[in-house]
């Protein structure tokens, strides 16, 4: 099936189904820019296409996202005031961040032996963005911005299945260009099975290893 995409609607399958759901589309259209036209722009005028992501599903094909007018439909619906004109802007944004997760998420599950069974793949996601993790709550109680949205998205490897928990925490650029927002990404395996403890494991001793080897590294001069 091509009808779903990598944004969670709800959790719950529908043609509508792509990972963020009806409060993460609220969310995300409070931190992107609007868009300015030269000509003002209706619903009816919105694009249907959707853009196929890269992100596999367990049953074939990959997500499929939302089209602007599945965007803005589902925020009227949710009584959530939506602006027409700035569907051109989020939707573009919106995907390629989504992208970016995956690409994230792709660098834990390097060398894991996905690759054997057909890849890993994307089963299920949910938008929590009211839901602060262990770790952002702790990263703003030391005084830094807390994330605007959160995802968790389950993946599967040869029949294993990881939930993965995603930051997103946004930020403006500085000078002539600070309309502009640049998004950062946390994203790290939930630590509610021993697969995903022994990942972080791992990663933490990577970290520490290299950081010996480069400190202990001389220097040439």
């Amino acid at each position: 099936m091509a009808d779903k995409c990598p944004v969670d609607h709800g959790s719950h399958s529908s043609d509508q189904s792509c990972p963020v759901d009806h409060k993460s589309r609220t969310t995300w259209a409070s931190v992107l820019p609007g868009s300015s036209p030269a000509h003002p722009v209706n619903a009816s005028s919105l694009s249907t296409e959707r853009e196929v992501s890269s992100i596999p599903r367990t049953d074939n094909g990959n997500w499929v996202y939302p089209s602007e007018a599945q965007f803005f439909a589902a925020m009227a619906r949710k009584n959530h005031s939506p602006h027409a004109p700035d569907m051109k802007t989020i939707i573009p944004i919106h995907n390629a961040v989504n992208e970016r997760a995956w690409l994230e998420l792709m660098k834990w599950e390097s060398g894991r032996g996905g690759e054997k069974c057909g890849g890993v793949k994307l089963v299920t996601f949910k938008g929590r963005p009211n839901d602060l993790t262990p770790k952002a709550r702790l990263m703003t109680l030391l005084g830094y911005s807390a994330p605007f949205d959160r995802h968790d998205w389950v993946v599967e490897r040869c029949g294993t299945r990881i939930r993965y928990v995603i930051d997103f925490y946004t930020g403006r650029g500085a000078g002539p260009s600070s309309n502009n927002v640049s998004f950062y990404l946390d994203v790290r395996p939930a630590l509610d099975n021993w697969e995903g403890v022994k990942m972080r494991a791992e990663n933490i001793w990577q970290d520490w290893f290299r950081s010996v080897r480069s400190s202990s590294t001389p220097s040439q001069s």
